[in-house]
């Protein structure tokens, strides 16, 4: 059998491995093209793209026919020849070749990075080798690209409050009224910080409840004017019983926020948007949740050094959010923790 003429066919990007990119800069490498003789080739090329795509199939009624929701965005799409094709072979002698790239991203923003259950935001690199008579030889490698989010901007900066209360009902009877005020320093954290959660849970009720709070990640993917939407609790904080016709305060309790990805809002298909929900369960009704608007950034509060420096020097440190696996339903633990404390006690 003969030895293909390819010994090895590699694509390597310059720089850390855990490298991001935003608008503006520059991404680099070269492909390294080794041969064990010499090979004729039509020609070579390196494609950039970045794509945007929500998908989803439903199944609509007895037949098992499913409607297929699709939409896409294409952010970027460059190209490169590294070998032309002139309408003549160009014969490469045996040995290692590298045939250095680059190529510049759009200077307007471009949307951050991301993989859901109903769709992506990917970037990537890839290289086709066209030779006479043969299969045509591809290598393809993503790269991280960031949404610079500055959370030192007034907007992200100001504090965030609100008010809510709900009737406690049994048989057509109120039991008093349970309320919750909270309030939290800003609007905008960053991965790993610590918000502080002020708040106040007055219960007029006959019957102990525990409040609780919740950081919650929501997906919306939008295809042919259709919305699909995947939420998760990334984060849970359960405090202590409120007795009946009593008050509990918090002041600034710790929720921290784990290495989730950042909020992406400027994407037409795909948002990922995060709230703070401070709960109770209210007695002989639907939980009693205020909740107040988060925007998770990349560039910290009060960052050191310029502002200016490279988004991936500031956040490449978080990058394993980009897959990180979110639990469905971390709230199973809050609702285990009041039957355990509580037991069945009516009103």
């Amino acid at each position: 059998m003969t030895l293909s003429s390819i010994k090895t066919f590699t694509l390597e990007l310059d720089g850390a491995a855990d490298a991001a990119f935003t608008g503006g800069e520059v991404v680099s490498g070269q492909v390294v093209l080794e041969l064990r003789r010499d090979t004729r080739v039509h020609s070579m090329k390196v494609q950039g793209r970045g794509v945007a795509t929500a998908h989803w199939l439903e199944n609509r009624g007895m037949n098992s026919v499913y409607n297929d929701y699709t939409s896409r965005i294409t952010y970027f799409r460059k190209r490169q020849h590294l070998i032309r094709d002139n309408g003549e072979m160009t014969i490469l002698p045996a040995g290692r070749h590298e045939f250095p790239f680059s190529f510049q991203l759009p200077e307007e923003t471009l949307v951050t990075s991301f993989e859901g259950k109903h769709g992506s935001i990917r970037y990537w690199v890839k290289v086709k080798l066209h030779r006479p008579w043969a299969t045509v030889k591809k290598i393809k490698k993503e790269f991280t690209v960031i949404e610079p989010i500055d959370i030192n901007t007034p907007a992200l900066l100001a504090p965030q409050a609100g008010t809510k209360d709900k009737m406690a009902r049994a048989w057509y009877r109120n039991f008093g009224q349970v309320s919750v005020t909270a309030k939290i320093d800003r609007k905008g954290y960053t991965p790993g910080e610590v918000i502080p959660v002020f708040a106040e849970f007055d219960n007029s009720t006959s019957r102990s409840v525990v409040p609780k709070a919740y950081i919650t990640q929501t997906q919306t993917f939008i295809a042919r004017g259709t919305m699909k939407q995947k939420r998760s609790v990334v984060g849970t904080l359960c405090g202590d019983i409120v007795g009946a016709r009593s008050r509990e305060t918090w002041h600034g309790r710790a929720i921290k926020i784990p290495p989730v990805g950042p909020s992406i809002l400027q994407c037409r298909i795909i948002k990922v948007e995060y709230m703070l929900k401070v709960c109770v369960d209210v007695p002989g009704t639907s939980k009693l949740c205020l909740e107040l608007p988060l925007v998770i950034g990349t560039i910290p509060l009060h960052p050191f050094g310029s502002r200016t420096s490279s988004v991936s020097s500031q956040y490449s440190v978080n990058l394993e959010w980009l897959r990180m696996a979110i639990p469905e339903q971390p709230e199973r633990k809050c609702h285990s923790v009041l039957h355990d404390r509580l037991g069945e006690v009516s009103i």
